[in-house]
C-alpha cells in the first residue's frame, strides 16, 4: 500500500469516526469471508458500517477524530455507526451467532467503553421500539375513555 492510500484511507475514516457515535472493536481471526459478508449484510440494515484495518491507520484516523483511550491489538474488524443502539445491536448479535466473532471495546456516544458496556446497549430498545411505547403510552387516555364511552352506551341500551 503506497503512502497516498494509506494517506486516503485515514482521511475516509477520520471523516467517518467523526460523524460515528460509536465505534466498535472486535476480533475476527478464524472468520469466514461468507460469515464477514453476512455482518456486512446485517450492518447495513442498520446504516452501520464494517471494516478490516490496520491498527495503525485506525489509530490515527481515531486520534484525527479525537477518539483517544482505546489500544488496538492483534487482529481488528471495526463496526461503527450514527446511532449507538443499533450499531451495538449489530456486534451484538453477530457474536452471538459466532463463537470466533468477539467484541473487545469500543468508543460508545465518544467515550471509551468494555465490551460489557456494548452488551448492555445492545439490550436496550431501538428507536422504532421505542417509538412504538410512546405511541403506546399516548393511545391509553383515548383508549380508556372510548371503552368507557361504549360501556355507557351499552349501559344505555340495557335500560
Amino acid at each position: 500500500m503506497t503512502k497516498t492510500q494509506k494517506a486516503e484511507i485515514i482521511e475516509v475514516l477520520s471523516n467517518e469516526f467523526k460523524d460515528a457515535q460509536s465505534v466498535i472493536f472486535c476480533d475476527y481471526k478464524g472468520l469466514s469471508v461468507s460469515k464477514l459478508e453476512a455482518l456486512r449484510k446485517m450492518a447495513r440494515a442498520k446504516d452501520a458500517k464494517v471494516q478490516v484495518v490496520k491498527n495503525t491507520l485506525a489509530t490515527i484516523a481515531l486520534t484525527n477524530a479525537e477518539l483517544t483511550g482505546v489500544a488496538l491489538k492483534d487482529t481488528n474488524i471495526l463496526v461503527w455507526g450514527a446511532d449507538s443502539i443499533s450499531t451495538s445491536k449489530v456486534a451484538a448479535d453477530f457474536a452471538k451467532d459466532n463463537d470466533k466473532f468477539v467484541i473487545k471495546s469500543a468508543y460508545i456516544d465518544r467515550e471509551p467503553a468494555d465490551a460489557a458496556k456494548v452488551e448492555a446497549f445492545a439490550k436496550l430498545p431501538g428507536r422504532e421500539e421505542l417509538l412504538g411505547m410512546l405511541a403506546s403510552v399516548w393511545m391509553g387516555p383515548i383508549r380508556n375513555f372510548t371503552i368507557g364511552l361504549d360501556a355507557l352506551r351499552q349501559k344505555r341500551e340495557e335500560a
